[in-house]
């Protein structure tokens, strides 16, 4: 009878331990609501952006974005995401999509301006800089400039 009190003591040890380490995991995630007040950005192309990247001012996380949608009258990318609370960002910050590394994945980078008046929740960022699409830029080196925007059967072609 004593071997199996001690195997169940083990057996709830081990369960609690589980049990915290999800809790933990959960709270460490992406997932939930993550405070603060969100904003819109309107882009070109949001290339490699996705729901959950993060959102930096000088290389530090303030926020993540929270969805990607289509602006059905621009057709222009939507993109709402979240600041920290307590950071009051001038209504003339800009917004652009940056690399984190070459493989890695993208971010939204905010530099905040100058402007006295601030952003308040749900207002717009109106000066955005879309993602560079790094297949276009070399395309635009290997055949002289016209690139993926060229005309069409035109791309490689010299002398003509």
């Amino acid at each position: 009878m004593q071997h199996n009190f001690v195997e169940t003591i083990l057996g709830a040890i081990v369960l609690a331990l589980a049990i915290a380490f999800f809790g933990w995991a959960y709270g460490q995630s992406t997932a939930g609501d993550p405070g603060g007040y969100t904003l819109v950005a309107r882009f070109e192309r949001v290339d490699g952006l996705e729901v959950g990247a993060d959102v930096k001012i000088a290389g530090i996380k303030v926020g993540r974005v929270l969805a990607l949608a289509i602006d059905p009258e621009t057709f222009r990318a939507e993109v709402r995401f979240s600041v920290k609370a307590g950071l009051a960002l001038p209504a003339d910050s800009t917004a652009a999509i940056a690399s984190a590394s070459l493989l890695g994945g993208k971010y939204l980078a905010i530099v905040p301006g100058g402007e006295d008046r601030t952003l308040k929740p749900g207002e717009e960022i109106t000066f955005t800089q879309s993602a560079v699409n790094l297949e276009d830029l070399i395309g635009r080196y290997v055949f002289g400039g016209q690139g993926a925007g060229g005309a069409p059967g035109q791309q490689g072609r010299r002398g003509e």
